[in-house]
């Protein structure tokens, strides 16, 4: 179907976005279109302000709108503890449970070699860096619970074995409130791993 140019773009560039088929791209691109002026233009205002203004801590690699970002910067945070995720959502999602004190270190991704991911690709190098002032005594691998992050943790704990730092891992296993019936062999699996003594 020929829509003219100026929503063809549109359409095009909701495309662009993950999980955003041709069907939503229109729906989204007609919901635009009957938006009022200035709550489209807060909206343009919104993404071009966040692309321009937000960066990566230079230290620990989370999204910021200053360096070092809020994080790094609390000097009431537990600095011998570096918990390590893949992506800055992680950092976000660990944060709203108010139980962690200690910073974080932000990948960029995981080792994923179908993917031609190496571990040069993201950033151990920097967390390698992090550990030399032997401030840190616990990094903690929280990287997901799938192939890739399961094979980026082992890397990083074989990588940092040596350094005598101790190295942990978060617990995988059954949600709270969820029934054995409908857990996947790998979840009971990683729920029996992870048994603890009460």
């Amino acid at each position: 179907m020929y829509y003219p140019e100026p929503i063809s773009k549109l359409i095009d560039s909701f495309m662009k976005l993950p999980g955003i088929g041709p069907k939503t791209a229109v729906r989204l691109a007609f919901f635009v279109l009957n938006m009022k002026e200035d709550v489209v233009l807060d909206f343009a205002k919104a993404l071009v302000n966040a692309k321009r203004n937000l960066t990566y801590c230079s230290s620990c690699g989370h999204i910021t709108d200053k360096d070092p970002c809020y994080i790094c910067e609390d000097t009431k945070r537990d600095r011998s503890i570096i918990c390590v995720v893949q992506d800055p959502k992680d950092v976000i999602a660990m944060e709203k449970m108010k139980e962690y004190n200690g910073l974080y270190h932000v990948l960029h991704g995981a080792i994923s070699p179908m993917e031609g991911i190496g571990p040069e690709d993201i950033k151990i190098a920097e967390l390698l860096r992090r550990l030399q002032d032997e401030t840190v005594q616990e990094v903690i691998l929280a990287t997901n619970p799938n192939i890739e992050g399961e094979a980026t943790a082992m890397y990083i704990s074989r990588l940092l074995k040596p350094t005598g730092v101790k190295i942990t891992r978060i617990a995988h296993g059954l949600p709270v409130g969820g029934d054995l019936e409908y857990a996947d062999e790998v979840t009971l699996s990683k729920a029996l791993e992870g048994r603890r003594e009460l």
